[in-house]
């Protein structure tokens, strides 16, 4: 399980014997300033308490503390930043969203909650603390899906194509669980040096050094702290760049270096799964979409929409009746608010999180999203096999995905390259800000 560990400003006092003096403590330090934002000592000693648990947890071995270190402050960096993003773009996680989430990752971990508790003290952390950053971890992440979206452009001729490929293929699909290290150009930097150390990597790895742990020590790609790991993921999901490098290779293969815009990368095919059978569950969904303004707050808006939701099952009117007067979404407005039969991976994850589970004929709370507030109500579910439909929306969702994770990694480094980020450093040293 990996626990990222974030705690807030704390004051310790201590206290002495009667009639004697409080002796002085020293308080939590800024350590980077990012934007408005800051990076306390407790953050970065938290950070790295929670790697060093779980690679002891895990068998791994670790590189120096100071390159440790470096990947760490990197992490928190753009960590902070997604969640300055997520403030922008008025990102919110209630409770609810939260306590769903904590259950997900017990049962993930083959835990209940309570254990999920006994886990997390037990490596030094508080439960408060834990969740809170994992609400912040949600509101990063949805404020990283709204803006990588903005960018992606799918034309229906990509989509036709992929999709008239994908039809002559068998059901069966092979999946590859990765690992990638990526070493990025420097301004100013020889390129064939950058090369040069990539094969040397390579030359270490194929002698038998541990591939996670070079990772940790080399990687500046999104996954270095995870030593490289990837997961399982079929080739129409990976970034282009990978995809065209794996070409049935066997497990335990290293591939590369092979070079890209940013950088030299090299992957291990660390497993390879068989034959999978691809299912598409498609929801019919419909919904009213109502926009806070200047003048209409977030209370007056769910108050609104608690009013639709009381005419409806008081009979005083229907839902496509509200929904063709009061959404704001015009193309769903002209039907009802009907969208249609959909995979749910198309819609932003809280609408997506509401149609995979509200019961059929439920209408839900009044919910928040990046476009404003909505209510939902899920029409029917329906499985669909490999259709001239089904085969659509597949070779959307593999475009999308392919798009997603090149634009995702393309947007942090553009935000990181334009942040103002300053090091404060020890009194006795210079400050550093780039």
């Amino acid at each position: 399980m990996k626990f990222i560990s974030k705690i807030l400003s704390t004051l310790l006092c201590a206290t002495v014997a009667l009639h004697a003096l409080a002796a002085p403590v020293e308080l939590d330090r800024v350590r980077i300033v990012v934007n408005d934002g800051v990076i306390l000592q407790s953050d970065i000693e938290s950070a790295t308490k929670t790697l060093f648990a779980n690679a002891k947890k895990n068998n791994q071995e670790l590189p120096s503390q100071d390159i440790i270190q470096e990947q760490i402050l990197d992490k928190l960096i753009l960590e902070k930043l997604q969640l300055q993003e997520a403030e922008r773009i008025g990102v919110r996680i209630d409770d609810n969203r939260l306590e769903e989430t904590l259950k997900d990752i017990a049962k993930n971990n083959q835990q209940s909650v309570a254990q999920l508790r006994q886990t997390v003290a037990e490596e030094g952390l508080g439960w408060e603390s834990f969740r809170e950053q994992i609400r912040d971890e949600i509101a990063a992440s949805e404020a990283r899906n709204a803006m990588v979206r903005q960018r992606i452009n799918i034309l229906p001729a990509e989509v036709d194509n992929l999709a008239e490929l994908l039809a002559q293929e068998s059901n069966a699909t092979v999946t590859y669980n990765i690992r990638h290290i990526q070493l990025r150009f420097k301004e100013g930097e020889d390129k064939s040096d950058v090369e040069k150390q990539a094969k040397d990597i390579v030359a270490k790895l194929k002698d038998g050094e541990d591939f996670a742990t070079m990772a940790y020590t080399y990687s500046k790609g999104p996954k270095a702290l995870e030593g490289g790991d990837w997961g399982w993921m079929r080739k129409e999901e990976m970034p282009t760049i990978f995809a065209d490098q794996i070409k049935m290779q066997t497990k335990g293969s290293i591939i590369g270096p092979f070079r890209s815009g940013v950088g030299f990368h090299i992957l291990k095919i660390e497993d390879v799964k068989g034959l999978e059978t691809v299912s598409v569950t498609e929801v019919n969904a419909r919904h009213i979409l109502i926009k806070p303004t200047v003048i209409l707050s977030d209370e007056g808006v769910k108050r609104a929409l608690n009013s639709y939701i009381q005419k409806i099952q008081n009979g005083d009117a229907t839902f496509a009746e509200l929904a063709e007067q009061y959404s704001a979404d015009p193309g769903s407005a002209a039907q009802g608010g009907e969208l249609g039969y959909q995979t749910p991976e198309l819609y932003v994850p809280e609408f997506k999180h509401q149609v995979e589970t509200l019961p059929i004929g439920q209408i839900s709370a009044p919910f928040k999203t990046v476009h404003g507030w909505h209510i939902v109500e899920v029409l029917d579910r329906r499985d669909v096999d490999k259709t001239g439909s089904a085969m659509q929306n597949r070779a959307y969702r593999i475009l999308f995905n392919r798009k997603f994770n090149e634009e995702a990694s393309a947007w942090m480094q553009e935000i990181r390259a334009s942040a103002f980020v300053e090091m404060i450093k020890d009194e006795d040293t210079d400050d550093d800000s780039n």
